[in-house]
């Protein structure tokens, strides 16, 4: 579609998504096992990744792993929660500065009626050290690469908002204990206010986030201290939150 392929007019055309299904792919299946491995460095018993096609833009829900053990320290909690956005990340920063290579500017003209990308701290620092561009006057055309990419840094965006049971809910929890819930609360309520102010996304994903829980269940031995490597790691993780978050994600230009 990003090609300007109908798939069902042209069937024999869809080998053209493969660059961005595969690249959007690999950057989830990197994020999961990532997430797997450490489960079972750390003796948490969990499943293989299972992926989760959907008719979507982007043609996927994402990808999940399912824990069938409880997680004993603090610091298999953090070790599990960094481990599948900071794989994602890196993969994500890699092909989307592969993408950008192969992409184009066009004049802000050019780009009524298509779906326009909002930018993120880090993706804007990558576009501007890749391309030359007048933001505002111009705009890029993503290569499909570069659009995983784009998604890619927008779902670890997405995992370490340090809510409930998500990775950033995880890492906050070994950091701060019961005072995660207070945090959770916290950006549920500034979730809902973003909904109303500038993406009605937000407001849905904090609905979503209330059915899932904003509690994070105990681990069983609170007293294993996290060690300083790992308290970096965790503030670290937070701070690639912060550079990663794309306040109004999408836009019809």
């Amino acid at each position: 579609m990003q090609g300007g392929v109908d798939v069902f007019k042209e069937p024999e055309k869809i080998y053209t998504g493969i660059p961005f299904a595969l690249t959007l792919l690999t950057i989830l299946l990197c994020h999961e096992l990532a997430h797997y491995f450490t489960s079972k460095r750390h003796n948490v018993s969990a499943t293989l990744p299972y992926f989760i096609p959907a008719p979507t833009i982007i043609g996927t829900f994402g990808a999940f792993i399912k824990m069938k053990s409880p997680i004993a320290t603090r610091k298999a909690l953090l070790d599990i929660g960094v481990s599948g956005p900071v794989a994602g990340f890196v993969i994500s920063v890699i092909v989307s500065v592969i993408g950008l290579s192969y992409s184009t500017v066009v004049a802000v003209k050019d780009t009524g009626g298509v779906l326009g990308l909002g930018d993120s701290l880090l993706f804007t620092i990558i576009a501007n050290l890749m391309l030359d561009y007048s933001p505002g006057s111009q705009d890029i055309l993503l290569h499909p690469v570069a659009f995983a990419g784009w998604i890619g840094l927008f779902v670890t965006s997405l995992n370490l908002i340090p809510i409930g049971q998500l990775d950033g809910g995880h890492i906050t929890y070994a950091l701060f204990g019961q005072k995660h819930r207070y945090l959770s609360y916290t950006l549920e309520v500034i979730l809902i206010f973003l909904g109303f102010l500038v993406w009605e996304g937000w407001a849905l994903w904090a609905v979503l986030l209330l059915f899932l829980g904003l509690k994070h269940p105990p681990i069983l031995s609170w007293e294993v201290p996290l060690d300083y490597r790992r308290r970096v790691m965790g503030w670290l993780s937070l701070l690639i939150f912060i550079f990663t978050f794309t306040p109004v994600p999408f836009t019809i230009m």
